[in-house]
């Protein structure tokens, strides 16, 4: 569960901080005011891709800051267990930098990770549905990722095998395309990646370099001005007469000859003291480091002539240093395939054709598995969709077979009929907005109990809805939050009713400069608006008083 946000310098969020409890929370505010930069926010510490336009303008960096309670989320225990990283007090802290120029630093529990290890933390912490999900669901290509959601990690092994059946069926087909294309392709082929392989290693990168050689070829650049600074430093500290050791000195001695005089003097005398200590440390510390610095020209060039040869590669093989890497690894994968290219195609086409049948049977044990979920994930989908006042409507999932892939032999498809009377057809083709939200709502409804993510947040849910249909989708919001924490950014007032928690997003102008504004609601607060939301601007007592009914049922 979410209990914390903090967001500082993402677009125009100056700095905000939202506490979350469990139940029902409603975000509302009025268009642009920056409620989806909240869903970006989290996303960020979620593990989606880094953008430096994210970075308020005139800032360094931004930075989002997620806290999460984990006790009642034994997967993401696990995880974090997998990942090296402990909870304190049983919140996991995660933390999301971004800096102007589009450099990401990611950590967990104060620890250092990679984007993957956040983004593989983050599925099991919260299930974020943006308001381009409804595009996903419209998109055929994306259901079978629903309906394996809805399979769960038992499906793991047999998901598992298939792809290993493939990518052996693949390399198997790519050394037999390789034998065809002849033995002249093959030797140029090889030569290629010999010398691409000789060139990577001949530079060997290390994850992270440049970073570090840029940390360094700045204070080689700039070790003149250094060394001036720290030289300068050390004299006014220590070196010149009257310098300001000897002055503290002298000045806590002279008071100390006038102490028993009057004790009074005597914090005045352990300050001077501290002081003291502290500017010797100071000194010290400087002394340590005018010694480290050194105006190296040969240095310079060698540091200068790396991040060249590292720039180059990165260049031609990958984006930063593990990207050449990663390459190299292919190359060596590929190489060992083809020195290996020897054997006879005869023989290759017997091992081609046990594995491809091996692959066959993999998928379908998957296939057998995914017809049987099928079933159960549309009949709970349906159970939903009554709920939700579409009491005629008819949601099947249908499988049907395909050439055999790195996942299965399957391709799903929902289909859809919102009336009585009418045939289920393509969900692509015939759902309305109003009728798609309801069914991504069902959907998400459904696959929380099987995934277990204990946070679900609807970035606009209503879409597209109003009247009868926007109070039902309030409600199941409600009953929904009984069971996992719900976060829902809307523009309906029967959603934002129905909260537990509501918080107003809003855009000031502060010093000249526009910032959005996040604070909680309650009491009258919380009642003005909803019924700024059920009237716009003007505000009248009946209004106030739907207000209020609105928010009283949700009591």
């Amino acid at each position: 569960m979410l209990s914390e946000l903090t967001v500082e310098n993402v677009a125009i969020i100056d700095r905000s901080q939202l506490a979350f409890g469990p139940g029902f929370t409603a975000l509302t505010g009025e268009t642009g005011a920056g409620k989806s930069l909240l869903i970006d926010a989290i996303g960020l510490a979620l593990g989606t891709r880094a953008d430096a336009d994210l970075v308020r303008a005139g800032a360094a960096r931004a930075m989002v800051a997620l806290a999460v309670d984990i006790r009642a989320n034994p997967e993401a225990q696990l995880i974090a267990q997998e990942l090296g990283v402990a909870p304190e007090d049983d919140l996991l802290v995660v933390h999301r930098e971004v800096t102007a120029e589009g450099r990401s630093t990611c950590r967990i529990g104060g620890r250092v990770v990679t984007v993957a290890m956040l983004r593989r933390i983050g599925t099991a912490l919260v299930d974020l549905h943006g308001q381009h999900d409804h595009q996903a669901l419209m998109d055929p290509t994306t259901h079978l990722g629903f309906l394996d959601a809805a399979l769960g990690h038992g499906a793991d092994p047999s998901r598992h095998s298939v792809r290993q059946a493939w990518e052996a069926t693949e390399q198997l087909r790519r050394r037999r395309e390789r034998l065809r294309q002849g033995r002249r392709e093959r030797d140029h082929r090889l030569d290629l990646l010999r010398f691409q392989g000789q060139e990577i290693e001949a530079v060997s990168p290390v994850p992270g370099e440049t970073e570090a050689l840029t940390t360094e070829l700045n204070r080689l650049q700039h070790a003149e001005r250094l060394s001036e600074a720290i030289d300068e430093s050390r004299e006014c500290l220590a070196s010149e007469e009257g310098s300001a050791l000897e002055r503290l000195g002298e000045a806590a001695r002279r008071l100390e000859a006038v102490i028993r005089y009057d004790s009074t003097l005597i914090p005045a005398v352990e300050l001077l003291r501290q002081a003291l200590y502290l500017a010797e440390d100071a000194s010290t510390q400087i002394r340590q480091y005018a010694e480290s610095v050194e105006a190296s020209p040969e240095r310079l060039e060698e540091v200068s002539a790396r991040m060249d040869a590292l720039k180059r590669l990165r260049r031609k093989y990958g984006e930063d240093e593990e990207a050449v890497l990663h390459y190299l690894a292919e190359i060596q994968r590929e190489l060992a395939e083809l020195d290996a290219d020897e054997e006879d195609e005869a023989a290759l086409e017997a091992r081609l054709t046990e594995s491809e049948a091996a692959l066959g049977a993999a998928c379908e044990i998957l296939t057998q598995l995914r017809r049987e979920e099928a079933e159960r994930f549309q009949a709970q989908v349906q159970a939903q969709l009554r709920d939700l006042a579409m009491e005629r409507a008819i949601f099947l999932v249908r499988v049907e077979p395909q050439e055999p892939g790195a996942y299965g032999a399957d391709r799903v498809e929902f289909f859809f009929s919102a009336n009585a009377g009418e045939p289920p057809r393509a969900l692509s083709r015939i759902a309305s907005g109003g009728e798609i939200s309801r069914v991504m709502l069902a959907v998400k409804v459904a696959l929380a109990g099987r995934a277990g993510v204990p946070t679900l947040i609807f970035d606009e849910v209503d879409t597209g809805l109003s009247g009868r249909a926007a109070a039902v989708v309030a409600r199941k919001l409600a009953e929904l939050a009984m069971h996992v924490q719900v976060i829902v950014i809307s523009h309906l007032p029967q959603i934002a009713g129905r909260a537990k928690m509501h918080y107003r997003i809003e855009k000031v102008e502060q010093a000249g400069r526009t910032v959005t504004q996040i604070r909680p609601l309650r009491g009258d607060d919380r009642i003005e608006e909803v019924a700024r939301m059920l009237a716009g601007e003007a505000i009248g007592p009946t209004a106030l008083a739907n207000a209020r009914e609105l928010i009283s049922e949700s009591s």
